[in-house]
This record gives C-alpha cells, structure tokens and sequence, in this order.
C-alpha cells in the first residue's frame, strides 16, 4: 500500500512538472508571436513614413524648381536657406553647430533613393542606401559598388527573402519593374532570374544598358541561413 501511495505522488508530482513545462512553452511562444507581429508592424509603419519622406522631398523639390522659375532676379530669392554650406553660423554656439551639421547628415543619409514598385507582385517600397539588417528590414537597399538611381550602370538591390522580396518569387521574364526617383520613373522589364551562389558577384557587373538587379537569400522558406541567392534581372525599357 506504501509503495503504491509513493508511486503515485509521483506521478502527480510528474504530471506537476509537465504541466508547468507546457505552460513556460506557452507563454514563451506567445511571446515569440508578439515580438514577430511588432517587428512586422515596425517594419511597415517605418517603410510607409520613408514612402511619406520621399512624397515630401519631391514636393520640395518641385517648389523650389516653379520659385526658381518665378524669381525674378537673385535679390528676389527667399533668405532662408536649408543647405548647411549655406547656413550663417557667426552667431551660433559651436556645439550647436556640430549638432545642426550631424543632424543634417543623419537626414540626408536616411532620405530614400527613390520608390521600387513591381506592380505583378503588388509591391511599392523605398529604395534606402545601404543593406545593413536595419535597413533591409525598413526597406530595400542599394547594393554598395553598384549604379546609383540616375546612372549609367547595373543598379543593384537587396531586400529580405521573408520581407519585403518574399514575393519575388512570382516576378519573371517580360514583368515590369518601375523605379522612381526625383528625376521621374524608370521602367525596367525583367530578362533574367536565375538561383546563384552568394560568391558569384558578376551578376553586379555592369551590363551593355542600363540595367536592375534585385537580389535575395533563397531558397525562400530555407530555415536558417540560405545558401543561395535568387536574382532578377531587368533592362531599362526603351521606351524611357
């Protein structure tokens, strides 16, 4: 009879343990969920005010070039200035200076390149400057050594294969990719996508016209770190 009451506060206290184990699980992958839907929220409230940045800064840029018009002469021109070369700093104190200059900096490094659209997959995002994680999970980022918007070259662009080029997948030969800058919008049709290794960088290399590189881990649902990369690759459209 002892043996048996022994046996089964055993069991109970197994089923304790059990039981508690479950719960920690619960509450950790409930934690897990809540932190993977407030980087996803991040990521698209951080994306929507960069699209909201580049919308400003074209206005701007449209205001400035009707005032220029509009002048009459130099004399005319407004006194205030937003160009740190320009800004009179005589009377400023010298911390302040430093703060307004690295302020200024900071802007104009985080200011998008341009609006990346591939209407096929219903993508519209910003094209920022750089492919560090933060970047790439805020946005799609130019490739360091490739064109710049606006220049002759390969332009190449990075972005998350579980983020905002999870739908890449689906784009193929005779699609449309537009770029937008301030220069106005550049249509591009995809000529290529191929799977390569993540040493095979001459897809970078300049092409005989202008092209567009998008370029992402694959396969698209590998767990872990993906050991290839899938790339599309676009012409610009003759009729520019």
């Amino acid at each position: 009879m002892w043996n048996f009451q022994e046996s089964g506060e055993q069991m109970q206290r197994r089923e304790d343990i059990v039981m508690w184990i479950e719960r920690v699980l619960f509450v950790a992958a409930l934690g897990l969920l809540g932190f993977y839907v407030a980087a996803r929220v991040e990521s698209f409230l951080v994306s929507r005010a960069a699209l909201q940045q580049f919308s400003q800064i074209e206005s701007s840029a449209r205001a400035r070039v009707t005032d220029a018009n509009e002048a009459e002469a130099p004399s005319q021109a407004s006194p205030v200035q937003t160009d740190s070369s320009k800004v009179d700093f005589s009377l400023w104190d010298k911390n302040r200076v430093r703060a307004y200059q690295k302020s200024a900096a900071a802007g104009q490094a985080n200011a998008p390149l341009g609006i990346l659209r591939i209407s096929k997959i219903n993508l519209e995002v910003p094209l920022l400057d750089g492919t560090d994680d933060l970047t790439l999970n805020h946005a799609v980022g130019r490739i360091a050594g490739t064109a710049r918007p606006g220049e002759q070259g390969n332009i190449g662009i990075a972005g998350h294969r579980d983020g905002f080029f999870r739908g890449l997948r689906g784009v193929g030969v005779g699609d449309a990719i537009e770029l937008k800058t301030l220069a106005g919008t550049d249509t591009y049709i995809v000529d290529r996508v191929q799977i390569v290794q993540p040493r095979d960088v001459g897809v970078l290399q300049p092409r005989p016209v202008p092209s567009l590189t998008l370029v992402t881990c694959y396969p698209f649902y590998f767990f872990g770190s993906a050991p290839q990369r899938y790339i599309v690759t676009a012409s610009l459209s003759q009729g520019r």
